[in-house]
C-alpha cells in the first residue's frame, strides 16, 4: 500500500458501538456499588481514626459484604486508562482475617474452595466493567482517523492475523497471566471483536487468575504476606513499564555529532601542503 492509497483510505471502521449508552451502563454498575457500600459503612462500630491507629484490626472488624463491595468497586475502576494493580486486593481480601466465608464449614479445604469462588466471581464481575470501559475507549479513540490509521502499518495487521486465528481463547490467556501491557485487549477493540465473546473470555480469564490467588492466600494460610508481596510485584511491573520512559526524559541522550563538520580549521594547512 503506497502512501497516497493509505491517505486516501479511511480506516475508521464502522460500529454499532454506542459509548454514551455503555458509560450511563458503567455509572448505574458504580452507584449500585456505592449506594449499599455507604449503607454498610454508616452501621459500622469503628470510626475512620481507627484505621490509621489499628488498620489491621479494623479491617478484621469490618463486615464481608464491605470487604467484597470495596474489591468490587475498585476492580471495576482499574483499566488500561487508571492501570491500578489488582493481585494485591485479592489477596487482602482472601485472607483468613477478612473471614469472608467464615462460619460455612469447619473444613480449612471448603473454606478456601468458597472463598475462592466468592472473590474470583465477584472480582471478575468488576474487573470485566473495567475492561469494557477500555474496549468502549479505544473503540472512541478510533473513530478519529490518525489513530485509526495504525491499522494499515504492516505490524498491525500481522498482529491482527495471529489474534484472529483464536481470539477467545488469546483474551482468556492474557486475563489469566498478568501483563504489563494487555495487547490483545487493545487488539480485540482495533479487530472488531464482539463484545460479549470479549466481556465472557474477560469474565473467565480473571475468575481463574483471582480464584487461584485466594485459594493459595487462604490454603497456606499467608496472611498480609501475599497483598504486600503482590503489591511489590506490581510496584515492580509498574517501573518495567514507564522506567524506560522515565529515565530517557530526565536523562536524554545527546545529540549526535553532525555528520558533515566544518573542515574551515584544516583548510590552511591543507593549503600549505
Amino acid at each position: 500500500m503506497t502512501t497516497t492509497d493509505a491517505a486516501a483510505l479511511d480506516v475508521r471502521l464502522p460500529d454499532d458501538v454506542s459509548v454514551r449508552h455503555w458509560f450511563a451502563l458503567y455509572g448505574v454498575f458504580f452507584v449500585a456499588l456505592v449506594l449499599p457500600l455507604a449503607i454498610f459503612l454508616s452501621r459500622q462500630e469503628w470510626t475512620w481514626n481507627d484505621w490509621l491507629s489499628r488498620p489491621a484490626e479494623t479491617f478484621n472488624q469490618t463486615s464481608p459484604i464491605i470487604k467484597l463491595l470495596g474489591f468490587t468497586l475498585y476492580a471495576s475502576m482499574c483499566c488500561t486508562f487508571l492501570p491500578l494493580p489488582t493481585g494485591w486486593i485479592v489477596a487482602g481480601v482472601a485472607t483468613r482475617e477478612a473471614a469472608v466465608a467464615a462460619g460455612v464449614s469447619d473444613s480449612v479445604l471448603v473454606v478456601a474452595l468458597l472463598t475462592a469462588s466468592l472473590i474470583g466471581a465477584v472480582g471478575a464481575i468488576g474487573s470485566t466493567m473495567a475492561n469494557l470501559n477500555d474496549y468502549h475507549l479505544f473503540t472512541w479513540m478510533l473513530r478519529h482517523h490518525r489513530i485509526a490509521a495504525v491499522r494499515t502499518s504492516r505490524r498491525y495487521q500481522s498482529a491482527a492475523r495471529w489474534f484472529s486465528r483464536s481470539p477467545f481463547f488469546l483474551v482468556f490467556v492474557f486475563n489469566v497471566i498478568p501483563v504489563p501491557v494487555d495487547v490483545v485487549r487493545m487488539l480485540a477493540t482495533t479487530c472488531r471483536y464482539g463484545r460479549i465473546e470479549f466481556a465472557a473470555a474477560n469474565f473467565l480469564g480473571r475468575f481463574v487468575r483471582y480464584a487461584v490467588i485466594a485459594f493459595a492466600t487462604y490454603w497456606w494460610d499467608l496472611g498480609w504476606v501475599a497483598p504486600v508481596a503482590l503489591l511489590g510485584v506490581a510496584a515492580v511491573f509498574g517501573v518495567v513499564r514507564v522506567g524506560p520512559g522515565l529515565v530517557r526524559k530526565i536523562f536524554p541522550r545527546p545529540n549526535p555529532c553532525p555528520q558533515a563538520v566544518s573542515n574551515t580549521s584544516n583548510q590552511p594547512e591543507e593549503s600549505k601542503s
